[in-house]
């Protein structure tokens, strides 16, 4: 699949990321690499392959399950910058 500097134009806006006119053409040289690339390893036979989280086999320390204390509220919260009523203050992160 080959990619235009058009669609990087069109990709960089939809990604709001600022390309110079200069570095589309190059840009889009280097995407169409990487998607040929991708594809390549679209034909490797993977039908006897198990599927894996991780090249090395590891185990999760396990612990007992237990029922604790959740720790005295006020020595908690006076590690926070800010606290209201007996809750973290923290800045708004939704639009």
């Amino acid at each position: 699949m080959a990619i235009d500097p058009e669609t990087v134009r069109k990709v960089a806006k939809l990604a709001h990321i600022r390309v110079p006119d200069d570095r589309l053409a190059p840009m889009a040289k280097e995407l169409s690499a990487i998607l040929q690339w991708i594809e390549q390893l679209a034909e490797v036979d993977t039908t006897d392959v198990e599927p894996m989280t991780s090249a090395v086999p590891l185990a999760m320390p396990m612990r007992e399950d237990v029922v604790s204390e959740a720790g005295d509220r006020e020595a908690i919260l006076a590690n926070a910058p800010r606290s209201l009523a007996g809750f973290f203050v923290v800045p708004k992160v939704v639009e």
